[in-house]
């Protein structure tokens, strides 16, 4: 068996490293004593049921796959006391930092999932979430390293069935030709309708977007993101976007 073969039986990691500098020790204490509560791994088949510890009960669920720092989550999070957020992130130190704004500001509808994000996507139920954001993920830029990348029709199909009729997803990223894999995919899924109704569209940031600290060095680096607005489609007809 070739190299290449043994290596696609190996579940493909979507994403870099897990720790960066060691935590503060506040931060190590808050992964130690908060994380814990906060995580909803152990309510995938039910994610309401991870909101019911602070007697919470969100009208909706929006999840955000890669939260970074955990800057957009909160700032969602906290202008919308009435949905439930679910935050995917394995890199501990951004894990840290979204512990930390919720110990903060006191949000209660939080939830974290710090392993992989398709551990929990493909337990979730069909229908379960309102909107789906993903925010500048790994572009895995080498050639050989484009399987990695997040936007793939297996994960496309995930995205699909767990967003309700008419649900959200958002994409955004400073790296052209990710964009136009995304663009690519999408297409060929066929699930989704592009909510852009002028050329600029795909230059003007979601409602009540807060920037990250990512977005901030893109763009002092002379790079221009993009956001796509995509509608969840329950006719899918592929090659059509």
């Amino acid at each position: 068996m070739s190299l290449d073969n043994q290596n696609d039986l190996v579940r493909r990691v979507f994403y870099g490293r897990r720790q960066g500098h060691k935590l503060h020790p506040k931060q190590a204490r808050l992964v130690e004593t908060f994380l814990p509560d906060m995580r909803i791994t152990d309510f995938a088949a039910d994610p309401m049921r991870g909101f019911s510890k602070n007697n919470v009960t969100p009208e909706q669920l929006v999840m955000e796959i890669g939260f970074g720092g955990g800057e957009h989550l909160a700032a969602q999070a906290g202008a919308a006391p009435q949905i439930g957020f679910i935050g995917c992130e394995p890199f501990l130190n951004g894990v840290a930092k979204l512990l930390n704004h919720i110990r903060q500001d006191a949000l209660e509808n939080i939830r974290i999932h710090d392993e992989d994000a398709r551990d929990l996507i493909e337990l979730m139920p069909d229908g379960c979430l309102a909107a789906i954001y993903l925010l500048y993920p790994d572009p895995w830029p080498k050639k050989k390293h484009h399987k990695r990348r997040f936007v793939n029709p297996e994960n496309l199909h995930h995205i699909h069935r767990l967003l309700q009729p008419d649900g959200m997803f958002y994409f955004a990223s400073d790296i052209p030709d990710y964009v136009s894999w995304a663009l690519m995919h999408l297409r060929d899924h066929g699930g989704f309708d592009w909510q852009a109704d002028a050329a600029a569209d795909w230059q003007r940031p979601f409602t009540n977007w807060v920037r990250t600290r990512y977005e901030e060095k893109a763009i002092a680096a002379g790079r221009i993101p993009t956001y796509l607005q995509l509608q969840q489609r329950a006719d899918i007809r592929p090659g059509f976007l």
